[in-house]
């Protein structure tokens, strides 16, 4: 069968008249004359090949063909309002999905304040989250594989020039050691006393960065280096504190993660870390990452106009 003529106003013409029982009380309902429907509904009857409704003196009933098409109708309109505010949900950026590359002190900050403020509002989205390295992450954010990463440093290699990035936080070196520790009364170390401590240190791909700055700060001498307790991340180097392994570095976002038997320290001089860095494709225009990029600027003030101005939003 060809359909040629029928719209979405003969739908609702049909139900409403189907409701009504009358052309002019049925007409009243839309916002419209009686003639014009009656010519709606028999050009409705006409495409369809059938009688829809019954013309009696006591009122207009559905014909049983009618009463099947009106159930077929009432579902299209119903599917039809359905996949506009689906579409108008995803245009807003409250549905469809947000891939998130991170590393593991992204944790810390300012991850957990912004992702749930973000799946509190945006409920409706599937996250798909996945800690990685900086450089693993920077070559999926290049690859379309990834909406957005948070690395340790800007990214960095071919095809890092499309992207934006900003810095989301910032760290210097701080120590953690255990309660029971010397310095555990303590507010500060100093180098000196550092090269006197067996030290635990992170060694992931993230961290070469933050060696060569450990190297450089406790000398190149150092023997505490040389013989420090590698960990995975800043989770575990907490962790190692606390077992009276040594004196853990790390970022000062561990500040954010206390635990029972540790204690944190400044490390004097304050030496200063590399910066996490938020990045996604200057080509990427999804809804749902332009919602997560107002909850960053939301979330973290300080950040909103250098996001601006590096996506060309200023």
């Amino acid at each position: 069968m060809e359909w040629r003529i029928m719209e979405t106003r003969h739908l609702r013409y049909a139900l409403a008249l189907a409701e009504h029982g009358h052309f002019g009380r049925a007409a009243r309902a839309l916002g419209i004359a009686q003639p014009p429907l009656s010519k709606q509904i028999a050009d409705l009857e006409r495409e369809v090949g059938v009688r829809l409704f019954d013309r009696t003196r006591q009122g207009v009933l559905p014909t049983g063909a009618g009463e099947a098409f009106l159930v077929r109708a009432r579902q299209a309109l119903e599917e039809m309002t359905a996949a506009a505010v689906d579409a108008d949900r995803a245009a807003r950026g409250e549905t469809g999905r947000l891939r998130l590359g991170f590393i593991a002190s992204a944790l810390l900050e300012p991850l957990p304040d912004v992702l749930g403020r973000f799946g509190r509002e945006r409920p409706d989205v599937r996250l798909e989250l996945h800690e990685m390295a900086s450089g693993r992450s920077t070559a999926a954010l290049i690859a379309g594989e990834l909406d957005v990463a948070v690395t340790l440093g800007p990214p960095r290699g071919a095809g890092a020039e499309h992207l934006v990035s900003v810095p989301v936080g910032h760290a210097h070196l701080t120590a953690v050691v255990g309660s029971a520790h010397p310095y555990a009364g303590q507010a500060s170390v100093s180098v000196d006393q550092l090269r006197r401590q067996p030290l635990i240190v992170a060694a992931g791909e993230d961290e070469p960065a933050i060696a060569t700055g450990l190297r450089t700060l406790l000398g190149e001498d150092a023997a505490a280096l040389d013989g420090a307790t590698v960990a995975r991340d800043v989770h575990t180097i907490i962790g190692l504190a606390a077992c009276e392994v040594g004196v853990g570095l790390g970022p000062s976002r561990m500040l954010s993660a206390p635990r029972p038997g540790v204690r944190f320290c400044e490390v004097t001089p304050r030496t200063a870390l590399p910066d996490l860095v938020l990045s996604f494709a200057d080509r990427n225009r999804s809804p749902v990452l332009g919602a997560f990029l107002d909850t960053v600027r939301r979330n973290c003030p300080d950040v909103g106009a250098a996001l601006d101005r590096r996506s060309g939003h200023a």
